[in-house]
Parts: C-alpha cells; sequence; structure tokens
C-alpha cells in the first residue's frame, strides 16, 4: 500500500512565513528557511513554499528566500507563487526547487503547464487549484479561484482539473477557499470529486485542525497527501506526533520520521 504524504506549507510574505484565514489577516509566523529545516526534522514528506502575494503584486517570486530554504532541505522542496513563464520555472529550478505549483498562470495560459512539463518532466509540475463552493443548486459544484483566492474565473473546478492533467500537471494542489486557516478540517466531499475526475496525486489542503481531520481526509476524501500550515506553524501539532496519530489509525506513512 502506498504511504500518505505529509506536506508542510510555507505560505510567504515579504520573505517572512504568514498565516491567515480563508488567505485574509494574516500574522506572522517565522523565517522560511528555519521554518522549513524544523518541519524537515520533525518528519514532513514534503515542504511547500507559496509566494503569496507575487501574483496578486504582479512581481516575480522572492529567490533568495527559496535558496535559503532550499538549502535547508534533503526532502522534496515545491515552490509556486509568481511563475508567469518557462524562464521563471527555469529560475525556480535553479534556485533549489525541486517541482514548482503554477495556479494563475496555468488559468491564464494553460499552454505553459504543458511547456514547463516537456522542459522538466510532469512529476516536476504542480498545478494548485483554489476552490470555492457554489451555493444551491444539484449536487456540490466548486469555482475556480485565481490571484491567490480573490478572483473568481468562472470555471468549474472539475473541469480545469480534467484539463491539468490533460496538458501535462503531474499533482494536483487542492485548497478548499471555504476552508482554509479555519481548522475546522479538510473538505473530503470536494476532496473526493476531484480524486475521482482524475488519475494524478491530488493533495488536500485547507483546514486541518487536528489529526482527526488528517484521517477522514485519506479515508473519505482519498487523497494522496494533505498540507497544512498553522498547525505546525504554531506548534499545535508537530509533523512527528501527527504521523504517530495517522499509523495509530491504520493510515499508512513513512516510518520513522
Amino acid at each position: 500500500m502506498l504511504t500518505k504524504r505529509i506536506i508542510a506549507c510555507l505560505d510567504v510574505d515579504a520573505g517572512r512565513v504568514v498565516k491567515g484565514v480563508r488567505f485574509l489577516d494574516l500574522r506572522d509566523a517565522g523565517d522560511p528557511a528555519e521554518l522549513a529545516a524544523a518541519h524537515s526534522r520533525a518528519g514532513a514528506d514534503e515542504i511547500v513554499l507559496l509566494d503569496i502575494s507575487a501574483t496578486h503584486q504582479n512581481r516575480a517570486i522572492l529567490l533568495d528566500a527559496v535558496r535559503r530554504a532550499a538549502r535547508e532541505l534533503f526532502v522534496p522542496f515545491t515552490v509556486g507563487g509568481g511563475i508567469r513563464s518557462l524562464e521563471d520555472a527555469a529560475a525556480v529550478f535553479d534556485a533549489g526547487a525541486d517541482k514548482i505549483s503554477i495556479n494563475s498562470a496555468a488559468l491564464a495560459d494553460p499552454t505553459l503547464i504543458t511547456r514547463i512539463a516537456e522542459r522538466y518532466g510532469s512529476q516536476a509540475v504542480i498545478v494548485a487549484v483554489d476552490a470555492k463552493r457554489l451555493p444551491g443548486g444539484n449536487g456540490a459544484r466548486w469555482e475556480v479561484r485565481s490571484a491567490g483566492g480573490r478572483k473568481p474565473t468562472g470555471r468549474d473546478t472539475i473541469e480545469w482539473v480534467r484539463e491539468a492533467e490533460s496538458r501535462g500537471a503531474g499533482e494536483i494542489l487542492l485548497t478548499s477557499m471555504d476552508r482554509d486557516g479555519t481548522r475546522d478540517g479538510f473538505d473530503c466531499e470536494l476532496t473526493a470529486a476531484v480524486v475521482d475526475a482524475t488519475s494524478i496525486p491530488v493533495i488536500a489542503s485547507g483546514g486541518a485542525g487536528g489529526p482527526q481531520h488528517f484521517v477522514a481526509v485519506f479515508r473519505e476524501g482519498r487523497a494522496d497527501a494533505a498540507l497544512a500550515a498553522s498547525i505546525f506553524h504554531f506548534s499545535l501539532n508537530s509533523v512527528a506526533e501527527l504521523k504517530q496519530e495517522l499509523r495509530a489509525a491504520g493510515i499508512p506513512v513513512r516510518w520513522p520520521c
């Protein structure tokens, strides 16, 4: 049985790790390199660094933060935010990333997924999808948001995930905007719907508040991996403690930490 991955996320704004609720009310959580190293030592299977304001501010990603974090890591390292071209992706890989995550730029130009995948391989391309549940109607539906969740796109999440896979994406990083930072649990219905729609790995994000939420998203949402930020940054749980709880619940995780 394949093990489930636990991924620690660093949302970076102006060179500092921050965390908010539903992408708002940001507060400082520390230095990217220090936190990356701490999560890695605690047993995180991967680290994701997202420059959450690069797209909104129309600037390049902060490569210095990427370089400093990469020097501290011996686990896979994904970087996203402000990657708009093949050249941007190349700069991020050169700075030490193993994978890149693209969101708004992929929505604006889906051929970017293909161009990066053809150069670096699909395994190095994660398409991040920020999904917001739509009210009413028969059956649940989610709209894709761009620019750090600020802009509605009118695109259906399931349709976009399928297109991203067909364009060459190797993984989907799926964030529930309704749950992000709330610690109310992952949106397992959303996660399961996306898992059913694609054959590539799906990383669940948004809403982690405790070990029981990870158990639920792996069992009910059938996620391949789960990502969290605030519960690790503010010492509510360490990755090692989380893995102990998951192992006790029968969820296969990489061990020892």
